[in-house]
């Protein structure tokens, strides 16, 4: 850890001003492909959450009272410079997170997308009304934001599960804290400066930037009204039960154990393409990402071969080289995480029919002439039985398992034993088996001959099990309802 004065050190947002924080610790901001140092992240203090919130409470009345049709034309200029600065925003992403350009890319236009979503906030808080409930009295239901909410970011998708939050948030009216990932902070100050241009008012958008104790901060404060998070799925354990015991409403979304079966009737040159796609994606790094493969019958025989000579083939590198098909995971430590989960695969007795570790391309030199940068090949294990840490644990990063299944009754059975059920796949031709699969999976988040069923921005972001925490879920009419709160009012003139 280093002190503030050593590099350039961002700054935090607080009531409409960039200010520097006060902590005189902060955490480098290295590319994950280089190791290049991009700035340093500040270890605010909880003091400083304090303020921010005393601020954005100032600030709420006035934006609780702009009618919903002018913060609608402040979402539609948001819009507009977001298009207007993709490529910069695609830049940012990739030089901080590590992934390609063209999944940096997708990654800011699901957050356009969600931006979209929150211009029919005109439509999305109409209430309902009905007269002569009694005679000469009518009752209506009006929508009214919560106040002042925060949202916790990962590192994963540093631009596009920002702007999941904060438009339906501040669209709805209420005044939004953002703590971004300490690791991947940098877009989300630019994604802040281009929502003061757009034309929110001081206050109604803070970013404080830090740890556990920001963190810890913002789940306790009592001028915060609801929660939003996003991340592993111990955190969310933990986000849900202390925001919750402090009053608020939450929403955790946590990790995932996404399992894609693959039947024998299936195309297995498009599925071969839907499971790597999905599994080494974003280097792994994302809660939608396929891990497990099971394989109905034969289709074992026919689809290994090929998932093993393709991953092979992936190229791995810097995202910011267009010729680049797989980044660098995000830190050496994650890096060290995930050979070790390794490791312990092969120690409980499954087959590593390709090793990242060994087949890993050298890391780029620094000026110095030293390795940088986290790279780690795709690796893909077979005769993974259900009671491995590969089946059911996640590792969040570029490792794939095999599990075989006499029939789609058993392949259903061993993806519903997981403790998660975020996303879950199948990969057909058959419309029965289709039809079986979508209805009896324990997933919120279904795929059919698609590898990443992740919803546009008009659905709920919809995890089961442990990959959520709360009634809410993300993106869709659950988040207009999760930061609005109903006014039910009965009236006799």
């Amino acid at each position: 850890m280093a002190t503030a004065s050593e590099t350039h050190v961002i700054q935090n947002l607080v009531g409409g001003a960039w200010v520097d924080s006060r902590s005189q610790q902060a955490l480098p901001i290295p590319n994950p492909a280089t190791g290049e140092l991009l700035a340093r992240a500040p270890l605010s203090t909880a003091d400083e959450v304090r303020e921010a919130v005393a601020r954005a409470a100032e600030a709420w009345p006035a934006w609780r009272d702009t009618p919903v049709i002018e913060r609608a034309r402040i979402m539609f200029r948001m819009r507009d410079l977001l298009e207007a600065h993709l490529e910069e925003l695609t830049a940012s992403v990739t030089a901080e997170n590590g992934k390609t350009l063209g999944e940096a890319r997708g990654e800011v236009r699901r957050g356009i997308e969600v931006v979209e979503f929150a211009c029919g906030m005109p439509s999305l808080m109409q209430g309902a009304a009905l007269g002569d409930v009694s005679r000469g009295i009518d009752t209506t239901m009006l929508r009214a934001p919560l106040g002042v909410v925060a949202g916790i970011t990962p590192f994963n998708f540093p631009a596009m599960i920002p702007l999941w939050m904060a438009p339906i948030a501040l669209a709805a009216g209420n005044c939004f804290i953002h703590k971004p990932s300490e690791r991947t902070p940098l877009t989300s100050n630019r994604l802040a400066a281009l929502w003061l241009e757009a034309g929110l008012p001081a206050g109604v958008l803070s970013i404080v930037h830090g740890a556990k104790e920001v963190v810890d901060a913002l789940l306790s404060d009592p001028g915060i009204a609801a929660v939003s998070f996003v991340g592993s799925q111990p955190v969310a354990a933990y986000v849900y039960a202390t925001a919750a015991a402090h009053g608020k409403r939450v929403q955790a979304l946590a990790g995932a154990k996404n399992f894609v079966v693959v039947a024998p009737d299936a195309n297995m040159a498009q599925a071969a393409e839907i499971v790597l796609s999905s599994a080494f994606g974003n280097a792994g790094e994302r809660c939608l990402a396929s891990s497990v493969v099971v394989t109905v019958g034969d289709a074992a025989e026919r689809l290994t071969p090929l998932l093993v000579e393709r991953a092979r083939a992936l190229r791995v590198g810097d995202g910011a080289d267009s010729a680049t098909e797989m980044g660098p995971v995000i830190r050496s430590e994650h890096l060290a995480r995930v050979r070790a989960a390794i490791a312990r695969g092969v120690e409980e007795g499954a087959r590593l029919a390709l090793d990242g570790r060994e087949d890993a391309d050298e890391s780029p030199e620094d000026a110095r002439g030293e390795a940088s940068g986290y790279y780690l090949r795709p690796s893909i294990f077979t005769e993974v039985g259900p009671e491995m840490s590969l089946a059911r644990e996640e590792i969040f990063g570029p490792v794939l398992s095999v599990m075989p299944a006499p029939t789609l009754d058993d392949a259903i059975a061993l993806a519903n034993r997981s403790r998660f059920g975020n996303a879950a796949v199948i990969c057909t031709t058959s419309g029965a088996a289709a039809r079986a699969f979508q209805m009896r999976i324990e997933a919120g988040m279904v795929g059919v001959n698609i590898g990443v069923p992740g919803p546009v921005a008009w659905f709920p972001f919809a995890g089961w099990k442990q990959s959520f925490y709360g009634d809410l879920h993300a993106t869709g009419m659950d988040a207009v309802n999760f930061y609005t709160e109903r006014r039910v009012v009965t009236s006799r003139w």
